[in-house]
């Protein structure tokens, strides 16, 4: 029974019209069980068909509904109504252009997801024939964490280095890249590397560890920086006793 009522105020922004975004209110009857997801359907469905936002599976397996939540980066569906009683305020993404209303450009992490190669290169290409690549449970827990990233963003609207300067690579990617280099199976460690060595790599990162801490899935791309920088620094210093990239 929804027996309560809060203000919602939602930053809106529509190109075709608006000079610049602005906050619009709407005062919204919910329950203890509804999510900020939810508040924003109601909206969307009784007050204003015209508001725009991004939302898939409800379940905080997606990633799609990922927003500044009284200026904090956040799952939608993830986060609870009753949390913020009276009032609460609904922004798109910190760090990303705004395409309409809650919904924010992508095109700049695609483009980084695509760079780091996000998927694994056998060392030794071989027959079907041949049966599967094969890895031992040990082999998986080095990147099993780092493999629970949702691409929802959140990191990079924590990110404030990403805020100052848009072609860091950003924590987000660095972890999928960390996922990849550390899985047994893989052989384009090398190329990655120079992805993470380049200028706007792993030491573009000023350690503040706010994109940990936002993660809704405990991925910790903080740390996978880190490991990063430390891997980075190896290999700079071992490059003339092995080959360069040469990380496993």
């Amino acid at each position: 029974m929804m027996d309560k009522t809060i203000h919602i105020e939602v930053l809106r922004y529509r190109p075709e019209q608006d000079k610049e975004p602005w906050l619009q209110g709407f005062d919204v009857p919910y329950s203890d069980d509804m999510s900020v997801l939810q508040g924003l359907q109601y909206i969307r469905d009784y007050l204003d068909g015209t508001l725009a936002f991004r939302w898939s599976c409800r379940q905080a397996i997606c990633g799609s509904c990922g927003m500044m939540v009284d200026g904090v980066p956040k799952l939608a569906c993830k986060t609870f109504l009753r949390d913020y009683p009276g009032k609460v305020r609904i922004e798109p993404l910190n760090h990303f252009p705004i395409e309409r209303d809650l919904v924010v450009v992508l095109d700049d992490f695609i483009e980084k997801l695509e760079s780091i190669t996000p998927y694994i290169v056998p060392k030794e290409d071989k027959p079907l024939s041949e049966g599967e690549y094969k890895q031992t449970p040990a082999q998986m827990d080095w990147y099993a964490q780092f493999s629970g990233c949702i691409n929802c963003l959140l990191c990079y609207a924590a990110c404030p280095q990403y805020g100052l300067n848009s072609d860091f690579l950003g924590p987000g990617a660095i972890a999928l890249l960390h996922r990849y280099n550390q899985d047994s199976r893989d052989g384009a460690c090398g190329q990655r590397m120079e992805l993470l060595a380049a200028q706007e790599g792993v030491f573009n990162c000023t350690a503040v560890g706010y994109c940990s801490e936002v993660c809704p899935k405990a991925v910790d791309p903080a740390n996978a920086v880190n490991l990063n920088k430390t891997a980075v620094a190896k290999d700079y210093f071992l490059r003339f006793a092995r080959p360069k990239g040469a990380c496993k």
